[in-house]
């Protein structure tokens, strides 16, 4: 009995987030921003860029038979931080936060926090192996748990073992960030030679302790100036930023790809090429997309100009954007991305879900993006700062509106299964890339299965 009604309350709320996304009383203005011909040219853009065509043999196949194309997992990355790791106030919560992540989960990617700030609060002390005061029995206690320093800073050690035992690939974030430093580090805040020592310290620090086993990694975050000429953070910028990237290339192994992370869209491309003209080693371009407030996110839903974090969310200069950024031959990686429900109503539930799918899909569809990163999956557990609306779960681990359109996009309309007839020894079919499994009954009418990746 409990089985059937949780069925019907599940049919229920995908009933009812199906009609409140149709329904969703978005403007006319966003419709027509978001037309026929835009969705037209996704959809042509995902069927070209990421699914590929297959060819498999099968093995003494029963001619006639039935054959079942399975998808696994994505090549795709889908990603969100996983700050709030055993934070959640209780073990039921804990374990659902957790089973998002994972090969067969929602998220197979996850951005690992190593704040500087939280990372090292003592000079020389690192904070890299798991403390009492990071399990969940420390937490659980909490009425105010956002009161504590390392809210939303786990130590990484067992995050990462956490990942690896899932099969989840994991990216650093970050190893310098000016606007989260340890207090001993700011009575330097002024004297550049001495930053710059700490700085190099703190790079071996991450390079010897992480190694190899964090594939990619943000090595400054935000340090650009939307103000061309300005500190960032009130610090002294000088050249920091690129001796970060020479160092870190040089102690990583090359394998490790070396990511540049930031928003501001009329200085950032052309802090980019500065740093890859004088021989920074940056592989990957990090751009962030968040929308830190109702009223940008009104505007947006709204179709009208809005410009949070100096970037348009129109899709027509969304792809100006990024074909701007792919001058540099180089895949991007949505790093970071806030879409908050405007309120607390269904109509603001509708909101966030409707742009969120429409932007997923965009960026999906974009041929240089390999990787998308939910921001705060949870409500109430961002940053100082942050819309505590902008989680794909209540703070009570519910599902909103917008996991459903996220979740049916990801496990549903971007994965390939199929049954197909077995007229020869092999089947054709175009599918998503990633991994497959492969059934079929031999002539002895016995199951047959393999594993194949679609590239």
């Amino acid at each position: 009995m409990k089985k059937l009604l949780f069925l019907f309350s599940v049919i229920f709320i995908l009933t009812s987030v199906t009609f409140a996304i149709d329904k969703d009383e978005i403007s006319p203005e966003y419709k027509a921003l978001w037309n026929d011909n835009v969705n037209r040219q996704i959809d042509q853009r995902i069927e070209k860029y990421r699914k590929a065509d297959a060819k498999v043999i099968l093995e003494n196949v029963q001619k006639g038979s039935r054959v079942k194309v399975e998808q696994l997992t994505h090549s795709f990355l889908f990603g969100a931080h996983l700050f709030n790791f055993d934070q959640l106030g209780s073990d039921d919560l804990n374990k659902k936060y957790k089973a998002l992540y994972g090969e067969n989960a929602l998220f197979n990617s996850a951005t690992v926090g190593f704040y500087w700030q939280a990372f090292e609060t003592e000079k020389g002390q690192i904070r890299f192996k798991s403390e009492k005061k990071d399990s969940a029995e420390f937490w659980n206690g909490l009425k105010e748990p956002w009161k504590q320093p390392h809210w939303r800073r786990p130590a990484p050690e067992h995050i990462m073992d956490f990942c690896e035992k899932k099969g989840i690939q994991m990216h650093g974030h970050p190893i310098i960030y000016l606007r989260v430093t340890p207090d001993w580090l700011n009575v330097h805040k002024n004297n550049l030679p001495e930053l710059e020592r700490a700085f190099a310290r703190h790079i071996h620090d991450i390079t010897s302790l992480a190694g190899n086993r964090i594939g990619s990694w943000d090595v400054v975050n935000e340090s650009v100036d939307p103000v061309p000429g300005k500190s960032r953070y009130g610090y002294p910028l000088g050249d920091y930023t690129y001796k970060s990237y020479k160092q870190a290339a040089a102690e990583f192994d090359k394998s490790v790809k070396l990511n540049i992370n930031d928003s501001w869209r009329d200085v950032y491309p052309p802090f980019i090429k500065s740093l890859i003209d004088r021989g920074a080693k940056i592989d990957v371009i990090g751009l962030q997309m968040h929308i830190f407030d109702t009223p940008n996110m009104l505007k947006v839903a709204a179709g009208k100009s809005a410009l949070p974090n100096g970037t348009s969310w129109k899709p027509a200069d969304v792809e100006g954007y990024l074909k701007e950024l792919d001058q540099f031959k180089r895949p991007v990686h949505l790093s970071e991305i806030t879409i908050p429900a405007p309120g607390t109503d269904a109509k603001a539930n509708a909101i966030q879900a409707r742009v969120t799918r429409d932007m997923y899909r965009l960026w999906f569809s974009w041929p240089s993006i390999y990787r998308i990163t939910w921001w705060n999956v949870v409500d109430g557990c961002g940053y100082k700062g942050e819309p505590t609306m902008s989680g794909l779960f209540t703070r009570q681990m519910e599902p909103k509106p917008v996991y459903f359109v996220l979740n049916d996009l990801i496990n549903k309309e971007w994965k390939t299964n199929l049954t197909l007839t077995a007229e020869s020894d092999q089947i054709k079919f175009r599918g998503f890339r990633g991994k497959y499994r492969i059934t079929w009954t031999d002539i002895n009418n016995k199951k047959q299965s393999k594993e194949i990746t679609v590239e």
